[in-house]
């Protein structure tokens, strides 16, 4: 939603779009828009970027057909275009030559959070709660556990997941599309 708040214009997912195709905002800005606002985003760890090559890997090899495997690429949503570390999203591999990832095409949306562990837990989870994302995922490097979040409460005055288990190192964690086990991935697996 297009407005202002507190001198602050929020930006609309078409006009953010139009700033790139324009190139008002370049690859080289690293930034992403969150409910309205374009916001820097964070740099990253050696820790995270490991524990997002790791992960790359093992959701590439165990995504059933149909389904790809998207890496620190944007998704569209009403009033956000994020970034997120991972995400699986329902398609092939020239599904998303012409669009983003939408909410009714993303079975999984994943985080790798050390310093941005606070943006993902609220910021990230009231965006993809509010976008009806069915599980989304933190891997925290700082506390080595894995928090998957489930049942989005869109609806509510703020919008956030009803459901948080963590999975810690000797641990497997359930990866789940469409109400279906996929695969059970152990924790220690992942996290750097």
């Amino acid at each position: 939603m297009s407005g202002s708040y507190g001198g602050f214009r929020l930006w609309t997912v078409a006009e953010y779009h139009r700033f790139i195709e324009e190139g008002i905002l370049k690859e080289i800005d690293r930034v992403e828009l969150l409910e309205g606002y374009v916001v820097k985003k964070l740099a990253h760890s050696l820790p995270h970027d490991a524990t997002v090559q790791k992960l790359n890997k093992r959701l590439v090899r165990l995504a059933p057909a149909g389904w790809e495997v998207r890496i620190q690429s944007a998704v569209t949503l009403t009033d956000s275009e994020p970034e997120p570390d991972a995400v699986l999203a329902s398609g092939d591999e020239s599904a998303f030559d012409t669009q983003h990832p939408t909410a009714s095409e993303i079975g999984l949306v994943l985080e790798v959070s050390d310093s941005s562990l606070t943006i993902d837990r609220k910021d990230k989870g009231r965006i993809y709660s509010y976008a009806n994302l069915p599980i989304y995922w933190i891997v925290n490097v700082v506390e080595r556990q894995i928090e998957v979040y489930t049942d989005p409460r869109p609806s509510d005055p703020v919008p956030a997941y009803a459901t948080r288990t963590d999975y810690m190192p000797g641990d497997s964690v359930p990866l789940i599309l469409d109400g279906t086990v996929i695969a059970q991935i152990p924790v220690s697996d992942i996290l750097a």
